[in-house]
């Protein structure tokens, strides 16, 4: 299963009648076990953007916990950034403005220079409602509020750099190609 917000808040939703912390606990051992022995294949595109990326020019935002990523990513050989705002970082989680605005205050920048990179709608509307550019990627459609739809992150990889060294001229709006 795929949590695409904060473990306490996928509870909430899915068991109601269960205790929290006991399912938080069932949660944490089944999913080191996975970082341990699980088998990942990185996105297609994630591998040349990352490694095209300065560590201290982007972030990592998840709903996950840091130590669950930093083994993942370690797992697929994809770079991590400095900065990495997970679900213990924030009181609250996906879809609020506060881990994206965390992120970007974290990295020096404001908001509105940002862009996120997305497949889960809590996602997106994190990063629009903290005034940042929001992309769609790895979906079949386009989640409620994209500013740009990309059907995978292989797709967007041009683009995203492009993004990065300015090259968009109205971030929020349009398409670019890069040659």
């Amino acid at each position: 299963m795929a949590l695409r917000t904060r473990p306490t808040e996928t509870f909430a939703q899915v068991a109601p009648d269960q205790d929290p912390r006991e399912c938080l606990a069932a949660l944490h051992e089944l999913e080191d076990d996975d970082v341990r022995s699980g088998t990942y294949r990185a996105f297609d595109g994630a591998s040349e953007l990352l490694n095209a990326l300065h560590p201290r020019a982007w972030a990592l935002v998840t709903s996950n916990y840091e130590h669950r990523v930093r083994g993942r990513f370690t797992r697929t050989g994809l770079p991590l950034p400095e900065v990495v705002v997970d679900a213990a970082a924030v009181e609250e989680g996906k879809p609020s403005p506060v881990p994206y605005l965390q992120a970007a205050a974290r990295l020096g920048a404001q908001p509105e220079d940002c862009l996120v990179i997305e497949d889960a709608p809590s996602g997106v509307q994190s990063g629009l409602r903290a005034g940042m550019t929001a992309w769609g990627v790895n979906t079949a459609a386009p989640v409620d509020g994209v500013h740009r739809h990309f059907s995978s992150l292989r797709e967007a990889v041009r683009d995203i750099l492009a993004f990065t060294v300015g090259l968009v001229p109205h971030r929020r709006e349009g398409s670019i190609t890069v040659e």
